[in-house]
């Protein structure tokens, strides 16, 4: 199991079946805020929703593909992080994460996604890291812009939200890169 000491008031873990009822509180506090980029709030409903989504997380680990780690910032489930898939072949992998609204502008996923580039790059020994951002995003996107990524282009029309499509920006951190970068905070 993944268990990430971040600093004194932040952790990163492996997101476990007895997470279900607080990530899904978290989830639905935070429903409206979330909805605006994250395609999957809508099909949350209830606990068992968020069980079924930390269950398929444990199989992603299992397979040897990634996993998902709950944000805790000073005991509480603050939001989420994961490797969405670990190609192995190719030494890559991309991250994903949100924060619920109540954590925001505490430096907690600057942190977080910084541990998680660190950990894919050095302890994973991957070769490249990529994250993708709604390109209206702009909160989202500051993650890798201050953490040195380099902007990589758009891909138009990525991602269905309800009612619309939105272009990705992708951003893109390789081992080489991560070396001369790695002590921004």
């Amino acid at each position: 199991m993944f268990k990430y000491i971040v600093d004194k008031d932040l952790e990163l873990k492996m997101l476990d079946i007895n997470h279900a009822e607080a990530l899904y509180d978290l989830t639905d506090a935070c429903r409206l805020y979330l909805r605006k980029w994250l395609p999957w709030v809508d099909d949350t409903k209830s606990v068992e929703d968020t069980k079924a989504f930390i269950e398929m997380t444990k199989k992603q680990f299992a397979s040897n593909h990634g996993f998902q780690a709950g944000i805790w910032y000073k005991q509480n489930l603050a939001g989420v992080i994961g490797y969405h898939k670990v190609d192995w072949a190719n030494k890559s992998t991309s991250i994903g994460y949100w924060l619920g609204k109540d954590y925001q502008g505490n430096g907690i996923m600057i942190r977080a996604t910084k541990a998680f580039v660190e950990y894919a790059l050095t302890e994973l020994n991957l070769n490249r890291v990529e994250i993708r951002c709604a390109e209206k995003n702009y909160k989202s996107r500051a993650i890798p812009e201050r953490l040195g990524f380099t902007n990589e282009g758009i891909s138009r029309e990525t991602e269905w939200l309800y009612d619309h499509y939105v272009n990705h920006v992708i951003y893109g951190m390789l081992a080489s890169q991560w070396k001369g970068v790695r002590s921004i905070s």
